[in-house]
């Protein structure tokens, strides 16, 4: 049963810190990034596809990204939803292959970029806290209903706790990185 609690907890902290690997990835850094175009859909044939589902992607130089669709009946889709997306970039084409180039980022914009980072790790870290919350929980409960000892429940608790704080430095390791990477210039 503590096992059990110990190794879900595990995952679900897991889980944030990969979460907050993904939402990190997705912000722009000055630097051309495929990545950037993660959390980008266009219109394909009806359906929200994301753009590296229906292109190859590719990032020659630190300030240009290149959209090469596997369609090029999709390049106006792929040019609208990078417009409707807040990525505040200008895409051009020459009716093979997207061109989106990057461009420095004013000293204003990578300081809203770096409070949105921080915004991020608050918000990865709550959910590691509300992981450890629920096994906290779920240990005192077994105590109450006898299935485990004081001590074992103790014992259990700082494990939990332990994991908690191994998980909430990765978290802020990784904030803390981008947030470096967002700000040189």
């Amino acid at each position: 049963m503590i096992r059990q609690t110990l190794d879900e907890a595990k995952k679900g902290m897991e889980k944030c810190v990969e979460d907050m690997r993904k939402n990190l990835a997705s912000i722009r850094t000055g630097r051309a990034s495929v990545s950037i175009l993660d959390n980008v859909q266009a219109n394909y044939y009806g359906n929200l596809t994301p753009i590296n589902q229906m292109a190859s992607l590719s990032a020659p130089d630190p300030t240009l990204i290149v959209i090469q669709p596997w369609d090029p009946s999709t390049i106006p889709a792929i040019e609208k939803a990078i417009l409707a997306s807040d990525l505040g970039l200008n895409p051009t084409n020459d009716g093979k292959v997207v061109r989106l180039p990057i461009p420095p980022l004013t000293q204003e914009r990578r300081k809203q970029l770096a409070k949105s980072v921080a915004h991020i790790g608050e918000q990865h870290k709550v959910a590691v806290r509300q992981v450890r919350h629920e096994a906290n929980d779920r240990l005192k409960g077994y105590q109450r209903d006898k299935k485990i000892s004081e001590d074992e429940e103790k014992d259990a608790l700082k494990k939990v706790q332990d994991l908690t704080d191994t998980h909430i430095e990765k978290i802020e390791e990784l904030q803390k990185k981008k947030e470096a990477e967002i700000l040189e210039i």
